[in-house]
């Protein structure tokens, strides 16, 4: 087990399958961090499958699978699982008859639209509210929910992701889901039942859909402790933190032994074996 004075320690062998995070953790902004490129290309190499995740749902796979080309990162869209997602396969196996309100940017509206999910504005005959990251969030769609849940006391609330705000490069963020879910909670003195987004398992058996591989033989990468990894805690997944993103060295000290990663790293090609760093010629300088 690493601690966050030894982070520069990685694994001694492969895994069978690799779920990696993305923003934060295989680019910031539009540009790779530093070793992604040749990490996701050796792992392809080796044909280990690798899956992306991500809590953001203003972007649908398509639109994921296109950065990550352009970042020089072939990817298809099968590889990728976000909070569009499981929030469209959540309501369409359990409540595909349901009248729903999502706060939402448009990717979700699409998906839930493809997906034959009835939406709707009208609180008297909305039957769940979806808090999610929305840029254009304002007094009037907060009125709809509060009328749905508090007023006609019919709908419920769930969210598509629990994070608190979006890092952006240099430090800056924006607020994230959270606070929406937050301010329909204050108002209707109600709680939000029910996160699509990780750390909810249900992300992990979206990005393992289709792969014979056991959830103990896999790894979680990840920038951020409460989501990347608090999830792969919670599942019995080894946990990598790269320290590329939200988390800091300082964070992982706090911990106590249940909440500490298996690994922690200042990059992410560390998590290839040492032993494979020295076959393969790689040096730090060369990302």
């Amino acid at each position: 087990m690493t601690t966050g004075t030894d982070h520069l320690r990685g694994p001694e062998e492969f895994y069978d399958a690799y779920v990696f995070d993305m923003d934060g953790t295989i680019y910031l902004g539009d540009h790779l961090l530093p070793g992604a490129a040749r990490m996701i290309t050796e792992l392809r190499r080796r044909e280990i499958p690798v899956r992306f995740l991500s809590n953001n749902p203003t972007k649908d796979p398509e639109q994921y699978a296109a950065k990550l080309n352009k970042l020089g990162l072939p990817t298809d869209i099968e590889d990728i699982a976000n909070t569009v997602v499981t929030t469209t396969r959540w309501l369409q196996s359990n409540h595909p008859d349901a009248v729903v309100f999502p706060i939402s940017e448009e990717p979700l509206k699409k998906a839930l639209a493809k997906a034959g999910i009835r939406m709707s504005e009208d609180p008297e005959e909305i039957d769940i509210v979806i808090a999610s990251y929305d840029r254009t969030f304002d007094y009037r769609k907060l009125q709809i929910a509060f009328d749905a849940i508090w007023f006609h006391k019919r709908a419920f609330l769930i969210q598509t992701n629990p994070d608190r705000f979006c890092p952006f490069p240099g430090g800056r963020g924006e607020p994230d889901c959270a606070a929406i879910t937050a301010a329909i909670e204050a108002c209707t003195n109600t709680k939000c039942r029910l996160n699509l987004g990780k750390p909810d398992p249900v992300m992990l058996t979206e990005a393992l859909r289709g792969l014979d591989v056991r959830t103990e033989h896999a790894v979680m990468v990840g920038d951020r402790l409460q989501t990347d990894i608090q999830m792969a805690l919670d599942t019995g997944m080894v946990s990598a933190l790269v320290l590329t993103g939200e988390a800091t060295a300082d964070d992982v000290r706090a911990l106590d032994a249940d909440h500490t990663p298996t690994f922690v790293l200042d990059r992410i090609d560390r998590l290839v074996p040492a032993s494979a760093w020295a076959e393969l010629g790689w040096s730090e300088n060369d990302d």
